[in-house]
C-alpha cells in the first residue's frame, strides 16, 4: 500500500529548500541509531540506501523496511514518499548473500594467529566511529573496555534493578502506597540505602563520573516516580533528600574509583596536583562541555608504553599515500594516550601537531569529536543550523539599534551570493550580533595568504577569511585547517576545541555556547538566559 505524501519544503530568501530530516535506524535488535539528513529525505529509495550504507559503513547487501503507522508493522520500502521526519526504518540484511570480505595481507606473529582464531566470527559489523572495521576498533567499542562510554546522558534516566531482597521490600511498600498512601518508614529504609545508592551510583557512572546537580536531581526524581513509596514528606518534589544522598554517594564512589586507578578521577587526586593547586575544588579536570569520554582508561591489554609505540608507528603511516584506513585505526587505538597527554600536560598546539599530526585533518577532528562526545560533528552542526536559519533570520530582523543596522548590513551579503554556504555564514554572523558579541572577534578578513602569515602570531583563536571567501582555522598562532567554507570552519573549530580541551574565548562565550547547546545539542537543558531565550525563539 502506497501513500502519497508531499515532501516538506521551506523557502529561504526565495529559494525552495528541502527541510532537514532525521530517521531512526534499526540496524539490529541491540543496535538502534539516528541518521541526520541535512537536505531532507532523499527522492529515491536507492539514494536513501546509499546514505545508510555510507553513514554506517555497511559492507553487506540489505533492503530497507519502514514502520507503517496504520498497521504498526514494518513493510518493504518502495518509495521514500512513505517516510517523514523522525520515522523509523529498519535495515534487513539479505540472508542468501555471503558477506563481502576484504583481505589485508600483513606479517603476523604466532601470538596474533592465536588471538585471531580465539575470536568468534560476526555475521556483520557496523561501525560509525571510524572508516574501517578492525580488531582494534572492535576492542575500543567492546564491553570489555570499562570507561569507554558509547552513550550520552539520557533524556529519561532509567532506574536500575536492585538486589532481589531490596526489590521485594520496595514492591511491597509500593503496593501499600497505592492502597493506603503510606510511605516507606525510615526504620525500613535505612537497611536498603547501601544497595539503592550503590546501584544508582554505578548507573550514573555509565554516563559520567561527575554528574551535575541537574543530572542528580533527574535521577532522584526518576527514583521516586518509579517507586513512589520512597518519596519524602516535606520535600517540594519528594526527592530532594535523595538528591543530597546521591551527591555524597558519588563523592564516595569517586574515592573508590580513585583507589582503583580510574584515570578520570585519579587526575584530580591531591597528590597529583601542583603545590599551588592542592585544594579539593581547585582546577578540577573534568567534563565541562558535555564530554562523554573526557579521560578514558587505556584499552585492556594496552599500556602507555605500548600505545606510545603505536603513536610512533602512526607517524610513519602518515607519510604513506592512500593510507587513511590504517591511520584511522591507529588514531582510534591511541585515543586514551592522546587524551591523557592533552588533559594532564596541556601541551602547546605546535607540540600537539608534532606528536599527533593525524589529529589535525578534517576527518580525524570529526572522529575525535565523536570519540569524545558520541555526536557526529559536521552533519549535526550543519543540519541544526539549516533547520533554525529561517526562524533565526526572522528573529534577528526585529533587532533594533546598532545591532539591527549591523544585521541588515550582513544580510545584504546575500545579494551578491545566495548559495547554501553563504546563507549558513550569514546565519552565523547574525547569530553572533544578536547575542551581543562582535563577529570580528571570530572572523577576520585578509587580502591574501601573505597578509595572514604576517598577522598569524597575534591570533589566539580566529577563522581567517582570505580573498575569495575560503576560511582558515587559526589557534594559538598556528594554522589548523585551510580552504574550507565559513560554516564548516565553525563546526570544525568546535571539533578542535573539544579535541584539544580548549576553553571558549571569553569575548565569544555566548556564541560558542549556542554552537554547543543549540547546534550540537550537547547539554542543552541548562544554558545562559541569552542562549535559552534564543532557543525558545527559534525552536
Amino acid at each position: 500500500m502506497f501513500k502519497a505524501r508531499r515532501r516538506e519544503e521551506h523557502v529561504v530568501n526565495g529559494c525552495i529548500m528541502s527541510k532537514p530530516a532525521q530517521l531512526r535506524v534499526i540496524l539490529a535488535d541491540h543496535d538502534v541509531r539516528k541518521v541526520v539528513l541535512p537536505s531532507g529525505i532523499p527522492e529515491t529509495v536507492d539514494d536513501l540506501h546509499s546514505v545508510i550504507r555510507d553513514t554506517f559503513y555497511i559492507a553487506r547487501d540489505f533492503s530497507l523496511h519502514y514502520k507503517d503507522v496504520d498497521f504498526d508493522e514494518f513493510f518493504t520500502l518502495y518509495s521514500t514518499t512513505d517516510l517523514k521526519d523522525k520515522d523509523t526504518i529498519k535495515v534487513v540484511f539479505l540472508q542468501d548473500q555471503e558477506p563481502a570480505i576484504t583481505l589485508n595481507l600483513t606479517d603476523v606473529t604466532n601470538t596474533d594467529v592465536t588471538n585471531m582464531t580465539d575470536q568468534p566470527c560476526e555475521e556483520h559489523y557496523v561501525d560509525d566511529t571510524a572508516s574501517v572495521s578492525t580488531d582494534d576498533t572492535l576492542i575500543l567499542s567492546s564491553e570489555d573496555s570499562p570507561g569507554h562510554r558509547s552513550k550520552r546522558w539520557p533524556a529519561q534516566f532509567s532506574i536500575p534493578s536492585f538486589s532481589g531482597l531490596t526489590e521485594i521490600q520496595i514492591q511491597s511498600a509500593n503496593e501499600r502506597f497505592k492502597k493506603y498512601g503510606t510511605l516507606l518508614t525510615t526504620k525500613d529504609l535505612i537497611p536498603l540505602l547501601p544497595d539503592i545508592l550503590g546501584k544508582l551510583a554505578e548507573a550514573i557512572y555509565e554516563y559520567t563520573a561527575y554528574p551535575s546537580s541537574l543530572q542528580i536531581g533527574e535521577v532522584a526524581e526518576a527514583l521516586t516516580q518509579k517507586h513512589p513509596c520512597l518519596k519524602e514528606p516535606g520535600s517540594f518534589n519528594g526527592s530532594y533528600g535523595w538528591a543530597q544522598r546521591l551527591k555524597y554517594k558519588m563523592n564516595n564512589f569517586r574515592s573508590k574509583l580513585r583507589g582503583l586507578g580510574c584515570p578520570e578521577v585519579k587526575v584530580n587526586s591531591l597528590k597529583r596536583k601542583q603545590t599551588y593547586d592542592q585544594y579539593p575544588a581547585k582546577n578540577l579536570k573534568k567534563p565541562k562541555k558535555a564530554e562523554v569520554n573526557y579521560l578514558p582508561p587505556h584499552v585492556q591489554g594496552e599500556s602507555t608504553a605500548s600505545l606510545e609505540k603505536e603513536r610512533v608507528e602512526l607517524l610513519s603511516e602518515m607519510m604513506k599515500r592512500d593510507n587513511s584506513k590504517v591511520v584511522a585505526q591507529k588514531m582510534a587505538k591511541t585515543f586514551s594516550l592522546r587524551r591523557e597527554e592533552i588533559v594532564k600536560e596541556v601541551p602547546a598546539i605546535s607540540d600537539c601537531m608534532k606528536r599527533w599530526p593525524a589529529l589535525f585533518t578534517e576527518a580525524q577532528i570529526s572522529e575525535e569529536f565523536k570519540r569524545i562526545t558520541t555526536v557526529s560533528l559536521e552533519s549535526t552542526f550543519l543540519a541544526k543550523l539549516d533547520q533554525c536559519t529561517p526562524k533565526l533570520m526572522a528573529l534577528t530582523q526585529s533587532k533594533g539599534g546598532a545591532a539591527g543596522l549591523k544585521i541588515r548590513h550582513i544580510k545584504d551579503m546575500l545579494l551578491e551570493d545566495n548559495t547554501v554556504e553563504r546563507r549558513r555564514e550569514i546565519a552565523i554572523r547574525c547569530l553572533i550580533v544578536y547575542l551581543g558579541e562582535k563577529e570580528e572577534d571570530l572572523f577576520k578578513q585578509y587580502r591574501d595568504v601573505e597578509e595572514l602569515d604576517a598577522d598569524l602570531a597575534m591570533q589566539v583563536m580566529k577563522i581567517a577569511i582570505i580573498g575569495d571567501g575560503r576560511a582558515t582555522i587559526v589557534v594559538e598562532g598556528t594554522k589548523i585547517l585551510q580552504g574550507i567554507d565559513v560554516a564548516r570552519s565553525c563546526a570544525l573549530l568546535m571539533g578542535v576545541i573539544y579535541a584539544l580541551n580548549l576553553s571558549y574565548p571569553k569575548q565569544l562565550k555566548f556564541t560558542f555556547e549556542a554552537f554547543q547547546k543549540l547546534c550540537l545539542e550537547l547539554d542543552g537543558q541548562k544554558a545562559s538566559s541569552k542562549v535559552m531565550n534564543l532557543k525558545y525563539g527559534i525552536f
